[in-house]
């Protein structure tokens, strides 16, 4: 149905379905499913690993806390993205290694 929409996962305000960013809160991925980021299956927040194996449960690189692999971090709120050293391409903090360059990241 033209114009409807959803509330965004972050402040509840209704914004846009394919909305990028929440007009509001200005946070990314507002609405739809959480995705694993290796199958890309929904996954849900209180889980710690995907049902194809990978673990939900990172390392905050900026508060250093436990958190589920989402946007945010549930701890410190910031968005969960690491840049290369290298390349400066940012990406989320999931391997050892850069997704473009391959070179070794450091923040843990």
């Amino acid at each position: 149905m033209p114009g409807y929409q959803h509330p965004c996962r972050y402040c509840q305000q209704l914004v846009p379905p394919d909305a990028a960013a929440c007009p509001y809160c200005s946070k990314v991925n507002p609405t739809g499913s959480l995705r694993c980021p290796k199958c890309k299956s929904p996954v849900q927040s209180q889980w710690k690993s995907c049902t194809c194996g990978q673990p939900l449960e990172i390392t905050c690189p900026l508060c250093f806390q436990q958190t589920f692999f989402g946007d945010y971090c549930q701890k410190c709120d910031q968005r969960l993205l690491i840049t290369c050293p290298k390349c400066k391409t940012p990406q989320p903090p999931l391997g050892g290694n850069c997704d473009k360059c391959k070179k070794p990241l450091s923040w843990r």
